[in-house]
């Protein structure tokens, strides 16, 4: 009954495109803003920023960011130093090491994961901010 729903969320999710990958060989120094999919098997030393609705950041084993995460999906098998924004959706897998704060809407733990750190459960995603006027915020006014 209540399956259909989940599995079309799962599935939209895990197969989000991967535009970017970060190779095993690579250390970034410097900000990261991307759009869709980025995939990390290197290392960034610097904040992760996903820019647009839907995007999604898959860590593998041995990958590592020292900076903060801000994206809507993750998939997290590496090691994150700094806290993690997770906008929808995260998932720490069974390698994930995050050192800083998790704040999340949905989380998934495997066992093994590790958080030195608070989880904050977001009940929504931030909304606008009002305009200077202090009405409505500006993409809401007709």
């Amino acid at each position: 009954m209540f399956r259909g729903r989940k599995s079309k969320q799962n599935f939209r999710r895990r197969n989000a495109q991967i535009d970017t990958l970060i190779g095993s060989g690579t250390v970034l120094r410097g900000d990261v803003h991307f759009k869709d999919g980025l995939h990390i098997d290197g290392v960034v030393k610097g904040n992760v920023v996903a820019e647009g609705e839907g995007s999604m950041l898959t860590m593998s084993e041995g990958s590592r960011i020292e900076g903060e995460v801000r994206v809507h999906n993750i998939v997290l098998n590496g090691e994150v130093k700094g806290d993690v924004h997770a906008l929808e959706h995260i998932e720490l897998a069974p390698q994930a090491r995050v050192t800083g704060n998790v704040y999340y809407t949905l989380i998934e733990m495997a066992m093994g994961a590790e958080v030195n750190g608070k989880l904050v459960h977001q009940n929504e995603p931030a909304a606008p901010e009002p305009d200077a006027e202090g009405g409505e915020p500006a993409a809401d006014k007709a």
